[in-house]
């Protein structure tokens, strides 16, 4: 039962890691240093759609299930939850490539955004002038 509570609780900072990766240059609006933890989240979620490896989130989930009596699953992440949700059945490469592509113009507008919004001297912790 554990196992299955752990391996749920994975699920949940998957998806909220998701999120951070598409959406979070728009936290980083409001709080400027997000930016630090962001942009490698980025790099890493760009990377895993473009190279097609396994997040390490997907195998601990698998490895708990496995203890927990229950089959993992093969594929990725995005692949066994969510392309039944948000995709046609069948997720290809040239789709998965899409997905890192979206990533990044997402990341791109919001960091675009966030520049003409904040001046460079901020990142850095800098108080902002009145």
């Amino acid at each position: 039962m554990w196992y299955n509570i752990a391996a749920d609780l994975v699920v949940v900072i998957h998806l909220l890691f998701i999120g951070f990766v598409v959406g979070g240059v728009f936290l980083a609006w409001r709080w400027p240093r997000i930016v630090w933890v962001h942009l490698p989240a980025v790099v890493y979620g760009a990377l895993v759609e473009f190279v097609g490896f396994t997040c390490p989130l997907t195998l601990l989930e698998n490895e708990l299930r496995s203890r927990a009596g229950a089959a993992g699953y093969r594929g990725g992440f995005i692949a066994h939850y969510l392309v039944k949700v948000i995709y046609p059945p069948g997720l290809t490469r040239g789709m998965q490539i899409g997905l890192g592509v979206l990533v990044l113009l997402v990341a791109v507008a919001g960091y675009w955004g966030f520049l003409r919004r904040h001046a460079p001297g901020q990142l850095a912790g800098a108080v902002r002038k009145p």
